[in-house]
């Protein structure tokens, strides 16, 4: 498949701050101005510091979702999935597990037809408090994600790939929260998401970035946005009922 590999060479297009052409992930920064390699080198630091702090300061939480999850059901406490990252290198995002253990974990959440049947309690709880996110933070002390950008997204959510390797987003690390997380969060379609992907690309800056934070925390105590199950332009599927569904 012609997008799988473009992916795995880690690819991307130009950007309205990249030259024409593709390049490597590792020129991707000298696509960018003095300025904005400046501002890319004080958010890694930002990235670690808050991240390591805040790994430390939510511990008691990690312990009680990991309990919770382990009283629950059985499987792993984290959950780990392959998506897509900077420079369209694949990489293992992080979660507290939400579904029960047999759920195929290579389909969009957004495209099962009934979610609800996969989710469990607790997973509920954690999904719509967004506590399953969490386990994040050690893919941005990794290097893997940045706080702020993108959400990573899985391989087969192609024509959203598609459009995000023409317009440069790959050129930027994924985040634990983003522009369109807190713009229609769960209600935005495929190509509103590219397009605000896009635009924050197009924008990016340590002002934005602080606003995304705080409004990332408005929108999880409202709930504002927050759906499961088909979108508008999404192709639904169905997988077969977890075997553990009757035993949590």
């Amino acid at each position: 498949m012609a997008l799988k590999e473009a992916l795995q060479r880690g690819s991307i297009q130009s950007s309205p701050y990249q030259k024409q052409g593709n390049v490597k992930n590792s020129d991707q920064l000298h696509m960018f101005s003095e300025n904005q390699k400046a501002y890319f080198v004080v958010k890694r630091s930002l990235d670690i510091v808050l991240s390591f702090l805040l790994l430390a300061v939510l511990s008691p939480i990690f312990i009680m979702c990991a309990l919770a999850i382990k009283l629950e059901s059985s499987g792993s406490v984290i959950f780990r999935q392959e998506r897509v990252g900077r420079g369209g290198e694949p990489f293992r995002v992080y979660k507290f597990r939400t579904m029960y253990k047999h759920t195929p974990n290579n389909v969009a959440t957004n495209q099962f037809k009934n979610p609800g049947h996969y989710i469990t309690k607790v997973g509920k709880i954690l999904r719509v408090t967004s506590l399953d996110e969490l386990p994040q933070l050690l893919n941005v002390l990794k290097g893997e994600m940045s706080l702020v950008g993108p959400r990573p997204l899985i391989l087969a959510e192609e024509k959203i790939h598609s459009q995000r390797l023409k317009r440069g987003v790959y050129s930027l690390r994924p985040g634990v929260t983003g522009y369109a997380q807190v713009n229609g969060r769960d209600l935005v379609d495929e190509e509103s998401k590219v397009n605000l992907d896009t635009e924050y690309l197009m924008h990016i800056s340590f002002f934005l970035d602080l606003k995304i934070l705080l409004k990332t925390v408005a929108v999880v105590f409202s709930r504002k946005d927050y759906q499961e199950g088909c979108v508008e332009n999404a192709d639904a599927v169905t997988a077969n009922k977890p075997e553990d569904a009757n035993a949590a």
